[in-house]
């Protein structure tokens, strides 16, 4: 057996890569392929195929979120592992040689996922409504350790106008403790630092070289660390973001058509999904669109189809192709031209718009939403708002954090649809050249899975 550290370096690729010395060092020394992603190529979707072997259509996790049928409730960003349907690569090996022992460092689908260890964000909600960082750890114990040790999980250096390099080093930390305490068989760490810049200013940008070299240098200690624990090292990227100019306000079409309905909420328009005969979970450059009534489906795909910064719009027959014909699909799935993405927004009045709309809330809203990355720049007062919010935090005060613009054009960086270029696809990197099973010009998602059980030395059935 072999220790595995496993990274998902989210955003990486080829490109990224050349600013990132200790990386491509370890890449030369090794191995590097493209990796072929699924669609939708969001977070969620592919960290579930990497550690299934399966498809979207097969483990159902059809994105980061979708409409919930039964409960009538569109939900992102859920935690629960029961979520992902089939079993995960310590269940294959575990069934093959007995026993093989996992941490996992922040991968999505934590909360009752079937490992030794297991780390993630989960903020403190209070009763009066204030939200302070905090994380989810198994065994508790090890809560309180990680917190005197590293501090806080800096849940706002995590996601949101304040997200930073702050929250990779603290993951890169957690990992590293783990490594040198324990010895367990496969350690899983999600590093997401390339998610900011290149969303926030593009790809190509300034900030995103600095982000790629600022993040290689937490890689470089993570990988001396497992070099001296002698881990093979597998580094994977979920998706490559790609340049972004145009912004598709799927939902506000339906509702000018009739299709999409809203209820009003203390002065707030909210979606009506019980009512709605069309609308759309937006997620990047995927839309899953529920249409209630099987009779206009065709007209609905048809509208879809002409709304400029659509490439395609899959019916189910079509989703076959891709595999992400899963039950918890939409009716309908829209994919982004190049350069596009999907809003959630649903409102035509920003005067009506949700309360969370200006806020960090990705648990509400009914799609994701990038703009959260911004305090708002047309807003000459922004950041004192968010000063004084900080403020009345601070002393035990309710507040919203109202300051995240309802302008999408400010978004420069993008992901969903598969890549159209090398310099969009994202990479699968080994520290052992010689890895069984890693030939090829490039390395399918479905076959990380595999690759993993190698890379640890777990044999065959």
């Amino acid at each position: 057996m072999t220790r595995v550290l496993l990274l998902d370096v989210v955003g990486l690729t080829a490109k990224a890569l050349a600013k990132m010395p200790r990386l491509s060092a370890l890449a030369r020394q090794g191995a590097q392929k493209p990796l072929d992603t699924v669609l939708p190529a969001v977070t969620c979707s592919v960290q579930s195929t990497l550690l299934t072997g399966r498809t979207p259509a097969e483990h159902g996790i059809v994105g980061n979120g979708w409409y919930f049928r039964e409960l009538g409730e569109v939900f992102l960003w859920r935690q629960h592992n029961a979520l992902v349907q089939g079993p995960k690569v310590w269940d294959t090996a575990r069934a093959r040689q007995g026993s093989f022992s996992v941490a996992n460092i922040c991968w999505w689908y934590a909360m009752g996922m079937d490992v030794e260890i297991t780390v993630t964000p989960r903020p403190i909600y209070h009763a009066d409504g204030r939200k302070s960082p905090d994380c989810y750890t198994r065994p508790p114990a090890l809560h309180d350790e990680l917190t005197r040790e590293l501090g806080a999980f800096p849940l706002f250096q995590y996601w949101g106008a304040g997200a930073s390099i702050v929250s990779t080093r603290w993951i890169a930390e957690a990992t590293k403790r783990t490594i040198t305490q324990h010895a367990h068989d496969l350690v899983m760490a999600y590093l997401p630092h390339l998610d900011y810049d290149l969303q926030r200013f593009g790809p190509d940008s300034p900030q995103a070289d600095a982000a790629a070299a600022e993040l290689d240098e937490v890689i470089g200690e993570l990988i001396d660390v497992a070099t001296e624990h002698d881990m093979t090292i597998l580094a994977v990227s979920e998706y490559g973001i790609a340049p972004a100019d145009q912004p598709v306000d799927i939902n506000r079409m339906l509702r000018r058509a009739g299709l999409l309905e809203v209820y009003n909420s203390g002065g707030h328009e909210l979606l009506d999904p019980w009512t709605s005969r069309a609308f759309a979970v937006a997620d990047h450059q995927v839309a899953h669109v529920y249409v209630r009534d099987a009779a206009d489906r065709a007209r609905v795909a048809a509208m879809i189809a002409e709304l400029p910064g659509v490439d395609e719009v899959l019916d189910r027959e079509a989703q076959q192709r891709y595999g992400i014909h899963h039950e918890r699909s939409g009716d309908l799935v829209a994919v982004a031209a190049p350069g596009a993405w999907f809003t959630y927004y649903y409102w035509l009045d920003d005067a009506v718009a949700p309360d969370f709309a200006r806020g960090v809330d990705i648990h509400r809203k009914p799609g994701y939403d990038p703009a959260e990355l911004f305090l708002d720049p047309a807003d000459k007062l922004v950041k004192a708002k968010a000063g004084l919010n900080l403020l009345k935090k601070k002393v035990g005060l309710r507040y919203t954090m109202n300051v995240v613009p309802l302008d999408p054009t400010w978004v420069k960086g993008t992901h969903g649809r598969l890549p159209d270029s090398d310099a969009d696809r994202p990479v699968f990197i080994s520290s052992n050249p010689d890895l069984p099973g890693l030939g090829g010009d490039s390395v399918a998602a479905t076959a990380v899975h595999d690759l993993i059980l190698a890379a640890a030395g777990v044999r065959g059935a």
